[in-house]
């Protein structure tokens, strides 16, 4: 197969992602193609400690990223040279895991003089919605509401353009995917624990045990889940042994998880009203994070939508997890505007969207 000229191609960008536990790796032009991606999880390396260990997890993306790197430029029938930039997260998240992929991509983009693009792991998620619909007019233009639910973030914000974002809401404490997975685990399902409690909870009574809904019905749009994790905890020790089998598990399950939603749909609606005031006109809801793979949130975040008069935009599952091709896109977008980065900018461990955000009471860093 000839090799098409560069000069004729559009722009395409290298994207690695070694945030957490994935190892994801694409390559994506402008024309939204992803020309080839490979992601390794590490689930079975984390789950018998309940959780990521971040050494771990550091040498297993070691082990594996130059190969994924070399596997999907092989697909695609590219070399370094004909690429645009190359696109590498920087933070925020674990920072053995960033090390190793930013420098990385460090060494590729100085070897072949190439743009480097050091994102946001949060602006990844970000602007996947803009990959999946297209941008301008016919797509998804700025701004939009995004509420943005992963395994250590929970944030309403108002996406303003490429690296402006302006905090609405945050946690007070655990993000969501942090609480389905202390759920998970106290409830014995092991890790990740988000799955494993949705699966539960659809074989459950979302009625079945009163626990607290946080926050519900209070001023502005922040979020807090410890409460309802301290109450499903006491709920397991009254219950006892039994509250690990069915049918008691998978109504914690489900009542948890109805639990979930409501705080979720409260704060949104709150957030939703605030930003159609900031940008009358505009009503794109753009759900984005691991959470967001989660059907019954998301179909209770749909019925806010319609009842809001709110356009509500969802990745697919396997673009709201973590993977490289978001970081590629993130690239692209930030490439197009010159936002390219020096071969000095370090990984972050914290990394907050806003960082003209006011500190949430009792967040600390998570704000």
């Amino acid at each position: 197969m000839p090799r098409v000229s560069s000069t004729h191609r559009p722009p395409v960008v290298l994207g690695i992602e070694t945030s957490c536990d994935e190892t994801g790796v694409a390559l994506v032009d402008a024309e939204r193609r992803v020309l080839a991606e490979a992601l390794r999880s590490q689930l079975e390396r984390h789950a018998p400690y309940g959780g990521v260990v971040p050494e771990i997890a550091a040498r297993a993306h070691v082990e594996i990223l130059d190969h994924l790197i070399a596997h999907v430029m092989a697909e695609a029938e590219l070399e370094f040279r004909d690429l645009a930039g190359v696109a590498a997260t920087a933070g925020p998240g674990l920072i053995g895991g960033l090390l190793v992929g930013l420098i990385t991509a460090k060494a590729i983009a100085a070897a072949h003089r190439r743009p480097l693009l050091a994102i946001n792991h949060l602006e990844g998620h970000a602007l996947t919605a803009r990959f999946v619909l297209g941008t301008g007019p016919e797509g998804l233009e700025f701004p939009y509401l995004l509420l943005l639910v992963s395994g250590g973030h929970c944030q309403l914000l108002a996406v303003q353009g490429v690296g402006r974002y302006r905090r609405l809401g945050t946690t007070l404490d655990d993000a969501l995917g942090e609480a389905f997975d202390k759920a998970a685990k106290m409830l014995g399902l092991g890790f990740p624990g988000g799955p494993a409690v949705e699966r539960a909870a659809r074989k459950g009574d979302p009625r079945r045990f009163a626990l607290p809904r946080p926050m519900v019905g209070q001023p502005g749009c922040n979020f807090s889940f410890s409460g309802l994790k301290t109450a499903l905890r006491q709920t397991i020790e009254r219950l006892g042994p039994e509250a690990l089998a069915p049918p008691l598990l998978d109504d914690l399950c489900a009542s948890f998880q109805a639990a979930v939603a409501e705080v979720l749909v409260d704060r949104t609606r709150r957030a939703a009203a605030l930003f159609c005031e900031m940008h009358p006109g505009s009503n794109a809801l753009v759900v984005a994070g691991g959470v967001a793979a989660n059907g019954y949130l998301r179909a209770c975040l749909t019925t806010l939508a319609d009842e809001a008069g709110l356009r509500l935009i969802v990745p697919p599952p396997a673009l709201c997890t973590d993977n490289g091709v978001m970081i590629a896109w993130a690239g692209l977008e930030r490439l197009a505007l010159g936002l390219t980065d020096d071969l000095a900018v370090p990984a972050r461990a914290r990394w907050p969207l806003d960082p003209a955000a006011e500190p949430a009471p009792g967040a600390g860093a998570k704000a």
